[in-house]
């Protein structure tokens, strides 16, 4: 079996839409009759949960709640609808050059998987995006209940994939501390700058475009041992091994 790779979602995939996010979260804020700052604030600060225990409307209504609203429930599935909307649009953003990718991996007969620390609503609207039918295994911090750089979140795509971590490819921007865990379950790093510089203490192997990825599956692995970290142009089977910098976020 050719090699499986897992790639990030937002700012790897698709750019992460972030402006577009905050001014939807203040459309949403109108809906349910609470200050539109206030609501944006009040989602970034509640991040984590959003990403691992809450539903699209149970958060509008416990934010809400917290902000001294009282919102109706057909407010709160209004203000839900929106930030639904917003996820299948950003998901339908996909350039084709990407996808193009995706499809010679696939022909090549690499394996693909998504991790993604993603909020129920991308969970929601995957399934009809151009990336779904392209995946072998999707794994959403909001349905296993685990985020990035939680080793157990790799393990868990590399399982659903029938392979060990240390099989794996990884590529992302390196959001949330993701490459650091990646490697630390032994996957294979590649940090892409293509919509994001995420991480540019990054010290492992960098590309500009996802468009590097199919020949970089086909260069020869060079032997663990011998690459400092740092030194040198490291190969595919090398990033593992080099000393990550500790996770952020």
């Amino acid at each position: 079996m050719s090699r499986p790779v897992i790639f990030d979602l937002f700012h790897t995939l698709v750019p992460g839409a972030d402006d577009e996010r905050d001014r939807v979260v203040g459309e949403m804020a109108l809906d349910v009759g609470v200050e539109p700052a206030a609501l944006v604030a009040a989602y970034h600060a509640s991040w984590r949960d959003r990403l691992v225990r809450w539903d699209a409307e149970e958060t509008v209504r416990v934010l809400a709640g917290r902000l001294g609203g009282r919102p109706t429930a057909e407010q709160v599935a209004r203000a839900a609808d929106r930030r639904i909307a917003l996820a299948r649009r950003v998901l339908g953003r996909v350039a084709a050059s990407t996808l193009a990718v995706l499809d010679a991996l696939r022909a090549d007969g690499h394996p693909l998987a998504l991790i993604s620390n993603a909020t129920s609503e991308t969970a929601e609207a995957w399934p009809d995006g151009p990336l779904a039918p392209r995946f072998d295994v999707t794994v959403f911090s909001c349905t296993v209940g685990l985020a990035k750089p939680d080793p157990a979140i790799y393990r868990t795509a590399a399982q659903r994939l029938g392979v060990a971590p240390d099989a794996c490819v990884y590529v992302g921007d390196g959001a949330d501390g993701e490459l650091a865990g990646a490697a630390a379950v032994g996957m294979t790093v590649l940090r892409t700058t293509e919509h994001a510089d995420t991480d540019p203490s990054w010290g492992g192997r960098m590309i500009t475009s996802l468009g590097e990825v199919p020949d970089l599956l086909g260069e020869p692995a060079e032997p663990r041992s011998v690459r400092p970290r740092g030194g040198g142009r490291p190969g595919l089977a090398g990033d593992p091994t080099m000393e990550p910098p500790a996770p952020v976020g």
